[in-house]
C-alpha cells in the first residue's frame, strides 16, 4: 500500500477506474478499484490498506471513496493496532467489500456498514512488536460474521468502543470518512464506586505527601552538592 511509483500517469483512461481516477502519487485506490473490477457478481473481497485510505481527501481520493460508499460496496471496516509488522510500525486497516449485500448467502445488509475498532487488542511480544492472539482474531471475525448473519454465529450487538453497525446516512454525516473510531464511540469508564469528593481528598493528600518527599530529596541533593564544593 501507499505505493508512489506505480506509473498511474500512464493509466488515466483505464476501464477499472469506475469510481474515479486514482492519483499517480498513491496507488491505494487503484488497488481498491482493481479488486472491485475483478469481483464476481456475488463476490466478497478483503484486503489491507494504510489507515490514511479511510479518511484521505488528497488528490481526489476522498471523492473516489465517497463514490464507492454511495455505491454501497463497503461491507466492513476494521482498524488494527500498530506494531503488528516487522517491516513497518505503520498501523493498518482491513477493508471488506461486497458486490451485492443481498446475495442470499447472508442477511440483507444493504445500506449498512460494520465498523470495528480493534486498536486495543493484541499483546506485546517484545518491546516493539504486537501480536493478535487467537482470541483476538476470533473476536474480530466473530463480530463480523454475527453482523452479516452467518449461520450459528450468534446475535450481533453494538459494543461501545469496539463495534458499530452504521447506516449510509450516518456515514454521510461523517463526510464519507470510514475511520471506525468516529462511529463506535468511547468505551465507558469503569466506575470504582468511590464518591468524587472522597477521591479528590485522597488524591490531594497523596499529592501533598509526594510534594513533601520531593522537598526532602531536594534538600538531600543540595547538601550532597555542598559537601562536594558545589553548594552555595
Amino acid at each position: 500500500f501507499n505505493s508512489s511509483d506505480w506509473r498511474g500517469d500512464l493509466l488515466g483512461d483505464d476501464q477499472r477506474w469506475v469510481y474515479g481516477v486514482p492519483p499517480p502519487g498513491n496507488a491505494n485506490f487503484a488497488w481498491v478499484q482493481h479488486f472491485l473490477h475483478h469481483l464476481a457478481p456475488m463476490g466478497l473481497a478483503g484486503f489491507v490498506l494504510a489507515n490514511g485510505s479511510m479518511s484521505s481527501n488528497q488528490s481526489g481520493e476522498g471523492e473516489i471513496r465517497k463514490a464507492i460508499i454511495e455505491a454501497d460496496l463497503v461491507d466492513c471496516m476494521v482498524v488494527l493496532p500498530g506494531q503488528l509488522f516487522y517491516s513497518t510500525p505503520i498501523p493498518v486497516c482491513l477493508w471488506f467489500l461486497a458486490r451485492n449485500k443481498k446475495n442470499g448467502r447472508f442477511r440483507d445488509r444493504r445500506g449498512e456498514t460494520l465498523f470495528i475498532d480493534a486498536r486495543k487488542l493484541g499483546t506485546m511480544i517484545d518491546r516493539v512488536h504486537r501480536e493478535l492472539t487467537d482470541d483476538d482474531l476470533a473476536q474480530i471475525a466473530g463480530t463480523y460474521h454475527a453482523w452479516r448473519g452467518d449461520k450459528d454465529a450468534g446475535q450481533y450487538e453494538d459494543v461501545l468502543g469496539f463495534c458499530k453497525a452504521a447506516n449510509l446516512d450516518e456515514v454521510r454525516k461523517h463526510g464519507h470518512v470510514l475511520t471506525p473510531g468516529r462511529y463506535v464511540g468511547a468505551e465507558a469508564a469503569e466506575d470504582d464506586g468511590e464518591p468524587f469528593e472522597d477521591k479528590m481528598k485522597r488524591l490531594i493528600a497523596t499529592l501533598r505527601e509526594q510534594q513533601a518527599e520531593a522537598a526532602k530529596l531536594d534538600a538531600a541533593i543540595a547538601a550532597n552538592l555542598k559537601e562536594l564544593g558545589y553548594g552555595r
